[in-house]
């Protein structure tokens, strides 16, 4: 450990100053490009290979297709710890790099890795205990409670490739080597398409296994990413060296990475909640609405996810530059990254407007899913560019520190407003009026994150003397 601080130290010259360069002076439209690229490029195979997933399913039947929407929130649960713990982890770990803490880095990393392995212990037994009840409250059907508790089991109970792989991605991510977390996403994602037909139907000689294939190319997949990024985390990121030698777990750091991280867990997991409660909604109108509302969280994803990943890479630039007090930056990072997202979401409404039924037919949907799906799709779409506003306004929020306010907002949008909204307009017994609760959420949330990010700018940014920027 202490070979690996000289290490540090005596490369502050080299490779340290092109991480801390590549921060702190790069041009600032270059930067968030070259930070966020290649995960929005990774994500958007992570987006396909979900799609890819589903897509297979379909051709199981239409109840398999409901089982694995319906597994949905509690896998974005999973999602949610992994990459809110991430996002703790990020923040902090920036901050002490900002900071020129070497040693704070270290055991930021350090603690982070020991954090996603309570992760995966935690959900090895939700996933024995709970999937039963999770699915038998939502449905009565067999076929659909007996594949959903076995797709929900087997990508509970073998997460620790989604945790670590992770945690591993914002080590480098939070040094500037986000073009190494492309490769590890694509890796698995690939592996995950090229397995699913294999596994699902049963070629070349292995076993058909259905729904227990999708799960299983599903955990493959991340496993095997998981294991590149812990090879590009040992060669490739010097300024976080992770030697367990001697490590023992610190409160301190646990309580500041849950100080950030829990917040965005928490509002992640309103989306849990969120999903779980409008499937509650949709069923008693037919199970078909559930699985519309499946297809379209999976379609959506195309839209989202590059915005997320613009997201992940625009948190260490403000994080960096916050601890190296560059007001300058920080307000030109969240500029560029607010047209970019809001030109992605563009781009995505017009698509869900103008091709909805070419898009469901990608799930090979039934006369009824086409019916319910075409004006689901159109109606929500139209809040995607409010979307873009909150998102990137969240991402401001954690790398601050303040993830509270991103969690506030959530929790507004999708459970004090939204989850109410649509059971009410539920009561009007037309299903189609269910689905203007989404744009109607999304006002009260685009005016909660304007207002928002003006405190933040006010007590956190405009402060800073910006003396080096």
């Amino acid at each position: 450990m202490e070979e690996n601080r000289n290490k540090f130290a005596e490369n502050k010259m080299g490779v340290n100053k092109f991480a801390e360069n590549k921060m702190g002076v790069m041009p600032v439209s270059k930067l968030v490009f070259n930070m966020s690229v290649p995960i929005m490029a990774s994500m958007l195979v992570q987006a396909l290979y979900n799609v890819v997933d589903s897509i297979f399913v379909s051709r199981i039947s239409e109840n398999a297709l409901t089982a694995v929407s319906l597994a949905f929130p509690m896998q974005a649960l999973m999602i949610a710890v992994s990459t809110g713990t991430a996002v703790g982890i990020n923040a902090l770990l920036s901050r002490a790099l900002g900071a020129r803490d070497p040693e704070r880095a270290e055991k930021v990393a350090l603690n982070g890795v020991f954090l996603a392995a309570l992760s995966f212990i935690a959900f090895i037994l939700i996933g024995i205990l709970v999937s039963p009840v999770f699915f038998r409250s939502q449905t009565d059907v067999e076929e659909i409670v007996d594949s959903g508790i076995t797709y929900l089991t087997i990508c509970s109970c073998v997460s620790f490739g989604l945790f670590f792989g992770i945690t591993f991605e914002r080590l480098l991510q939070s040094t500037g080597r986000t073009l190494y977390t492309m490769f590890t996403q694509g890796l698995g994602a690939i592996i995950n398409i090229i397995l699913d037909p294999i596994l699902i139907f049963g070629f070349f000689g292995m076993p058909r296994m259905g729904v227990a294939g999708a799960a299983a190319a599903t955990v493959i997949g991340q496993i095997c990413g998981m294991c590149l990024s812990l090879f590009f985390c040992l060669t490739k990121n010097p300024e976080v060296p992770l030697n367990f030698k001697g490590f023992r777990p610190s409160g301190e750091i646990v309580r500041d990475i849950y100080l950030i991280g829990v917040p965005s867990i928490i509002m992640q997991a309103i989306g849990s909640v969120m999903v779980y409660g409008v499937n509650r909604i949709l069923i008693p109108f037919t199970t078909t609405a559930a699985t519309v509302f499946g297809a379209y969280f999976k379609l959506q994803s195309f839209i989202f996810m590059p915005v997320f990943g613009l997201n992940n890479g625009v948190i260490p630039i403000v994080a960096y530059n916050y601890g190296a007090r560059k007001k300058s930056r920080i307000m030109q990072a969240f500029k560029v990254s607010l047209t970019t997202a809001a030109c992605i979401m563009v781009v995505g409404t017009l698509v869900f407007q103008l091709v909805p039924n070419w898009l469901l037919a990608l799930f090979d949907a039934s006369d009824e899913m086409l019916s319910i799906g075409e004006p689901a799709l159109r109606i929500i779409s139209l809040s995607f560019p409010m979307a873009a506003v909150g998102i990137v306004c969240s991402g401001v929020f954690q790398a601050l520190g303040n993830s509270f306010l991103s969690m506030f907002v959530s929790l507004a949008r999708q459970l004090v407003l939204l989850l109410p909204i649509a059971w009410l307009l539920s009561l009007s017994g037309e299903l189609g009026m269910v689905w203007w609760a989404f744009p109607i959420a999304e006002v009260v949330s685009l005016m909660l994150s304007i207002a928002f990010f003006r405190w933040t700018y006010r007590r956190h940014i405009a402060p800073l003397a910006d003396a080096r920027s």
